[in-house]
């Protein structure tokens, strides 16, 4: 097989290191790690729901803890992001 036939296409954006960001959750502050992609759809969804982005937060690590196995935060929170999209079916 031809080797260019495997090559990905470019992305349309540079990629980002993650930021550490500090979150107070339930009064306990909690360093939280996300690319800036993540961070501002983070912020956009609080602000769509008219909430600050600690009190998102608080409310997907509750539903994290309520799974058999729950993931990390942030991996909690890239995959509520994820599934929030418009359009997108809950699993």
């Amino acid at each position: 097989m031809d080797p260019a036939a495997l090559a990905l296409p470019p992305l349309s954006a540079p990629l980002h290191p993650p930021v550490k960001r500090s979150v107070t959750i339930a009064g306990h502050p909690t360093s939280i790690s996300l690319e800036p992609m993540f961070w501002d759809a983070l912020e956009a969804e609080a602000a769509r729901q008219t909430l600050p982005v600690n009190a998102l937060v608080a409310r997907i690590d509750v539903e994290r803890m309520e799974a058999n196995d729950p993931p990390n935060l942030t991996s909690a929170i890239r995959q509520w992001l994820w599934r929030s999209r418009p359009g997108q079916i809950a699993p």
